[in-house]
């Protein structure tokens, strides 16, 4: 479980949201606090640097959002991202420096941090995405069980529950998922690792391996 911890999957210098890890312990636990902290920290975004658009949407000057992109608050835009053609934003979304999402993405409750790419027909809810990951086109975080039933990470013998109802999941730094892909809901994959295309992936995936399918999981060499 240590490897699950905020601790070991990502450069919080890398975020304009650090602060929201503050005593936090594993990541998911900043899911709840996502939209009153954007509340807080965009009223206190320097006017210089970021413009208020709309309800509780910041947006930073130097990013990129086409017009064709729909943003709802609260969501802030850091630096130099870029929100391409018919982006969906739902709201209580954290768009880091240099971040792409591209056409036909839809974000909801999420921090993706700085030089995430999320460029390509995806959807990520209720989940947090580490410095330079990146969603392969198609790629896709599930959310909410079938069953409706609050959300485990596992792994092995090993089983936490969170207590949430939807998690989808907790990406660390430099992670690529393959094209086409699913993370099921509780999903944790530490840093480095990389998910074959069209992967249905559960429980938790160590950091600087390869995931090739169900039970064949190879360290990265």
């Amino acid at each position: 479980m240590e490897q699950w911890k905020v601790k070991n999957l990502y450069s919080l210098s890398e975020t304009i949201a650090a602060d929201i890890f503050e005593g936090v312990e594993y990541p998911w636990e900043a899911l709840g606090k996502i939209k009153d902290f954007i509340m807080e920290l965009g009223a206190k975004l320097p006017e210089e640097k970021y413009e208020k658009r709309g309800e509780d949407v910041w947006v930073a000057k130097s990013a990129k959002v086409f017009p064709s992109a729909y943003i709802n608050g609260p969501a802030i835009i850091d630096e130099d991202a870029e929100i391409r053609h018919c982006a969906f934003i739902r709201g209580s979304a954290i768009v880091g420096k240099g971040a792409v999402v591209g056409n036909s993405t839809e974000l909801k409750n999420v921090i993706l941090f700085n030089k995430v790419q999320v460029p390509h027909y995806n959807y990520v809810g209720d989940s947090i995405l580490g410095y330079k990951a990146h969603m392969g086109a198609g790629s896709i975080t599930s959310n909410v069980k079938s069953d409706k039933t609050l959300v485990t990470v596992k792994f092995q013998e090993e089983c936490l529950e969170t207590g949430l109802k939807k998690f989808g999941a907790m990406l660390g730094d430099d992670v690529e998922v393959g094209c086409n892909s699913v993370l099921n809901p509780g999903t944790v994959v530490g840093k480095g690792a990389s998910i074959y295309p069209t992967s249905s992936v559960r429980g938790y995936v160590p950091e600087n391996s390869i995931y090739k399918k169900e039970g064949e999981i190879v360290a990265r060499r």
